[in-house]
């Protein structure tokens, strides 16, 4: 199976960043796309940002020119560096690696990320 491990939320004031990790490991075979998701209060979980095997990526229009999305396939790792953060953006954020090869999407636990006014 695969694990997924996000870390590097917090409590950050509006304005301020933040640098999220999914680290993955297990039985991964190539390189797979990968993203992040997250679910506020009360709200849907909804896309944040999408990176391909290929690095081709993706953002929700919300955090657009705010949020980078990369990933480190010598580490097995993913990030997604958030800048400018407003409350808003507070949730859980969680990391998702899609294994076409056996037909399963993977999912983190998920980091908590509150953004204070």
């Amino acid at each position: 199976q695969v694990q997924l491990v996000e870390s590097g939320g917090g409590l950050v004031q509006a304005g301020g960043s933040l640098r999220l990790s999914c680290a993955a490991s297990g039985r991964i075979f190539g390189i797979n796309d990968m993203g992040w998701y997250r679910q506020a209060p009360g709200k849907q979980r909804e896309l944040v940002a999408v990176i391909t095997g290929g690095g081709r990526t993706n953002y929700a229009d919300s955090v657009k020119d705010r949020f980078t999305i990369s990933r480190d396939n010598t580490k097995n790792t993913v990030y997604l560096q958030m800048n400018s953060l407003k409350p808003e953006d507070t949730a859980v954020y969680l990391c998702n690696l899609d294994a076409p090869q056996n037909g399963m999407r993977y999912w983190g636990k998920g980091t908590l990320v509150t953004v204070s006014s």
